[in-house]
């Protein structure tokens, strides 16, 4: 077992402050509080070579979760295993098995070259030279950090020192990754090159990943397991497709029509959005099959061109929520 989580909790006492000057003068001698409860007894398991999603709402407890899983934090109560070992309580050993990215926040020095970072790391981590050597030659190369792998970190646009982080993480070659918000703020161009990375990573070297992020086109591309948190409980772990039947047996068409002003009246369907002259549907397979469906549309429009697809992944997330009313 690679990572296993038993009835993990941790709350936080935070202050209690009203608005205006009376309150402020208040809460000098007398202050309350109120406790948030970021995880309440979450329960999972983790394989050697997944790569899953921890997907969930502004305050979850995603990155409560990272942070106990990478020793940062101590729970209130439970247990937790990574490779054996506690995180909070075997950090030093620990450290060295993990890889962790933080999109917000950085592990590289600022005023510094990328590879005096590079090199840093490695004494912290005791890296041999010529494994560091090799494994870092791979990642310039693989990442394309060679134009400006000796331009200090400052000077790095956000989709260079994204990267760049990627690759200070794995230096020390971790058997599991965290990524906390890898793409946040990247162009689309920097997004497809970190997926298309982290894929590869997963792939060919068998490294663990644990996902968390906001970008729904992350989840869809990279990963076989969601496992959906919300007020600080597990509220689905499985696959993307299990999760959609959770939530809803829709599929979705999209036909391209000669002209728009489309109305659609047929049980087992609706219509979504009109994008141009493409029309969006969504439909039950059970109430109404995609060729009856077709049939219908065509017995009355031209249909120009057909797609049929599963909603996207965000809409089946914001049904759940819904569902679930958090």
């Amino acid at each position: 077992m690679h990572i296993l989580a038993e009835n993990l909790s941790k709350s936080y006492k935070i202050s209690k402050r009203n608005s205006g000057v009376k309150n402020a003068f208040k809460n000098l001698f007398h202050r309350e509080y109120e406790t948030i409860n970021a995880l309440d007894r979450v329960s999972f398991e983790i394989e050697e070579g997944e790569l899953v999603g921890y997907i969930g709402p502004n305050g979850a407890g995603k990155s409560t979760t990272v942070k106990i899983l990478s020793g940062i934090l101590t729970p209130d109560s439970g247990n937790c295993k990574v490779l054996g070992k506690v995180p909070w309580k075997e950090r030093v050993e620990h450290v060295g098995n993990i890889g962790v990215v933080f999109g917000q926040r950085t592990q590289l020095w600022w005023d510094l070259p990328v590879i005096d970072s590079f090199e840093l790391l490695r004494d912290i981590y005791k890296v041999p030279h010529n494994d560091y050597e090799k494994t870092k030659d791979e990642l310039i190369e693989r990442l394309d950090l060679g134009s400006f792998i000796n331009t200090p970190v400052r000077q790095l646009s956000l989709g260079q020192k994204m990267r760049c982080e990627l690759a200070a993480s794995l230096l020390h070659c971790p058997s599991i990754l965290f990524l906390d918000e890898p793409t946040i703020g990247l162009d689309a161009v920097s997004k497809l090159a970190v997926r298309q990375f982290i894929k590869e990573l997963n792939y060919e070297k068998k490294t663990t990943v644990i996902l968390t992020t906001h970008d729904m086109d992350d989840i869809e591309t990279l990963c076989s397991r969601v496992i959906v948190i919300g007020k600080g409980q597990v509220l689905s772990d499985g696959s993307l497709d299990e999760l959609r039947k959770r939530v809803s047996k829709e599929r979705r068409l999209i036909i391209e029509l000669e002209n728009n002003g489309f109305d659609i009246s047929i049980e087992g369907a609706y219509l979504v959005k009109w994008e141009g002259n493409r029309a969006y549907i969504n439909f039950d397979p059970q109430m109404i099959s995609p060729a009856k469906l077709l049939a219908t549309i065509s017995n009355i429009y031209e249909i120009k061109d057909i797609f049929i697809e599963n909603p996207p992944i965000e809409e089946t997330i914001a049904d759940l929520y819904g569902e679930l009313r958090i």
